[in-house]
């Protein structure tokens, strides 16, 4: 017999032996991953010999929601973000695009499920999206894109007060 305890990524077992459940919080992080990462530098490498000041950085982020069984309660949550650098005559510097996804299990009330999936899972993920955002564009030769906190709320909001078709079809 050994006297090792048993592996960490079983249940506690109950007094007969049996595992026991683990209660489940509204909100569980399953997973996150990068899904789609790309970085071009379209006038490399002489971009890096031209550039004599910091490029403009437009930021476009976008939301989206799946559930990944019908009227299951386990959500696919992307966050797509898109940089575009430019110099002040025009010339591309760089483009990267991220999206960044979580696999969630919710245990929310179907009025809630909506403001959970677009403010609060984003709100999980988006730390870690910065982070890539920012070594990637950093590993590529510039300096690093660092983003501000988003105001998820007012983001949602934003898409809700632009239509209701819109807003679904970020839970398509």
């Amino acid at each position: 017999m050994s006297d090792l305890p048993p592996p960490a990524n079983l249940p506690p077992n109950g007094a007969n032996g049996a595992p026991t459940e683990q209660p489940q919080g509204p909100l569980v992080v399953n997973l996150q991953y990068v899904k789609d990462l790309s970085f071009e530098v379209p006038g490399a490498p002489e971009i890096y010999t031209s550039l004599r000041e910091q490029p403009r950085i437009d930021v476009a982020l976008d939301v989206q929601a799946r559930a990944l069984k019908e009227g299951g309660n386990v959500f696919e949550v992307t966050l797509q973000i898109r940089a575009d650098a430019k110099t002040t005559d025009g010339t591309t510097a760089f483009i990267v695009e991220l999206a960044y996804s979580g696999i969630f299990t919710i245990n929310v009330q179907p009025d809630v499920l909506e403001p959970v999936l677009l403010v609060e899972c984003p709100r999980l993920l988006f730390p870690f999206a910065r982070n890539i955002l920012s070594d990637v564009t950093r590993d590529g030769g510039f300096m690093p894109v660092a983003l501000t906190p988003i105001d998820f709320v007012a983001l949602w909001q934003s898409r809700r007060a632009q239509g209701g078709a819109e807003a679904g079809a970020a839970l398509a």
